[in-house]
């Protein structure tokens, strides 16, 4: 009798119901969450403390291009004192202008206690060189130069469109697909590896234990590692499926926060005031409003559905190698050594995706995307940027035909290998026995 789904109930429960697995499923999306927007946060809270800053400016032709703001509040002084160099002074730093700036005589410097902080840095640079280069024109002589100027050295704005099935425009953005593409990468290299060896940890302790030569007593040996196999791959699918719902609420109730929306109609008024160059959306700055609908404007019904294919076909093709490599030997550390080629070939996979984000449908991206062993991760870069039907459907194929042969080979090196005791086995006896 087929003992394969009391096999995959057991291991599945037996890892399910681990406090660390559930704990680490409920906080993930929490944590990435906080990871995304905390720093956002932080971003926008200012101390409402100015700090005192003595301006020192020879000319007297300058000083008075530095206004206060939020942080800052400038003081003009006549001199550098003594006790401006001292921790008990009041002023944060001093700002010194020297010589004539317009002629290119002079220079500014700031001084401080501490290292200067960039945004006052910036601050100062921005506004004397503002200063210098409306003085600069005036001295030409030449009427109305500073408007002449301006209006030459505006900038086209450029924007990207991309038509959708229905003919609509929706905005596009690359770096939008890049990140996209990174992120689905990289999960599906980290699932695939974690998974992966925590199926050739399983095996490879159930040996050391030997609690296998019981268990091969009243299960098959290609059972017993199908049902590890498929175990794990259910519990890591619980896994995401879990962490895309908490996902899904909490970008959810950022949305509602931020006033962004999926509705269509609204997306499309939302990007037409974006593009006018409007404020929109409880606040957010047109830029910004226009990068976030290029994100919710990628094919994520079409992304999804392929991470879920590659993500199986990766998983069955590396984990029954992992399971094999278990099997073969006698410790994790002769694991390890076992598995190196294939961690290699991931790493690969990972360059070739990277370097195909540039050019996706360049050679490199094409060979590696249908490669079985690199098709899951550099596909996966290649989606939001759109791919042939007939690409995606060859990709899978050649990668769940080349997952099923791995089984098919694994189930016969585990069969053998289980039960081997002693020695690691030399490349040439895991051929033969994939032979028997």
């Amino acid at each position: 009798m087929n003992k394969i789904p009391i096999i995959i109930e057991t291991e599945y429960l037996q890892r399910a119901r681990k406090k660390s697995f559930i704990i680490l499923t409920l906080l993930m999306p929490f944590i990435i969450a906080a990871l995304i927007f905390v720093p956002i946060w932080l971003g926008t809270i200012n101390s409402n403390d100015q700090k005192d800053i003595a301006v020192i400016d020879s000319t007297y032709q300058y000083a008075q291009a530095l206004k206060d703001n939020e942080q800052y509040h400038f003081i003009t002084v006549p001199a550098i004192l003594p006790e401006m160099k001292t921790d008990s002074s009041n002023f944060e730093a001093v700002v010194q202008i020297r010589g004539d700036l317009v002629k290119g005589t002079g220079n500014v410097a700031i001084y401080s206690r501490k290292e200067v902080p960039q945004d006052l840095s910036n601050y100062v640079d921005d506004k004397i060189n503002e200063k210098v280069y409306h003085a600069r024109l005036a001295a030409t002589g030449i009427p109305q130069i500073a408007e002449v100027v301006k209006n030459a050295e505006k900038e086209v704005t450029l924007k990207t469109y991309k038509w959708a099935e229905d003919g609509k425009e929706g905005s596009s953005d690359s770096v939008a697909a890049m990140v996209i593409g990174g992120v689905t990468m990289m999960l599906i290299y980290m699932f695939v590896m974690m998974y992966g060896a925590m199926v050739m940890n399983s095996v490879t302790q159930e040996k050391t234990n030997r609690i296998v030569e019981v268990m091969v007593s009243s299960v098959k040996p290609f059972q017993l590692m199908m049902g590890k196999i498929i175990a794990i791959f259910l519990v890591g699918l619980t896994q995401m499926v879990i962490w895309g719902v908490l996902l899904t609420v909490i970008l959810g109730i950022a949305g509602a926060v931020f006033g962004i929306t999926s509705n269509p109609d609204m997306l499309a008024q939302q990007s037409a005031m974006a593009q006018q160059g409007m404020t929109a959306a409880g606040g957010i700055d047109p830029d910004t409003l226009s990068t976030i609908h290029s994100f919710m404007n990628l094919p994520y019904t079409e992304i999804i559905i392929c991470f879920i294919l590659f993500f199986l076909g990766g998983y069955l093709l590396f984990a029954s190698f992992f399971a094999a490599a278990g099997a073969s030997v006698n410790n994790a550390d002769d694991a390890g050594q076992f598995v190196m080629p294939v961690t290699m070939i991931m790493v690969f996979g990972i360059y070739a995706a990277s370097a195909s984000i540039n050019n996706p449908d360049g050679p490199l991206a094409f060979w590696t995307s249908l490669i079985p062993l690199t098709s899951p991760i550099v596909m996966m870069v290649r989606l939001p940027f759109g791919v042939p039907l007939w690409q995606i459907a060859l990709s899978i194929a050649l990668l769940f035909a080349s997952a099923i042969g791995m089984v098919w080979i694994s189930g016969k090196i585990y069969r053998t290998g289980i039960l081997m005791y002693g020695k690691k086995p030399s490349l040439k006896e895991m051929i033969r026995w994939a032979r028997k």
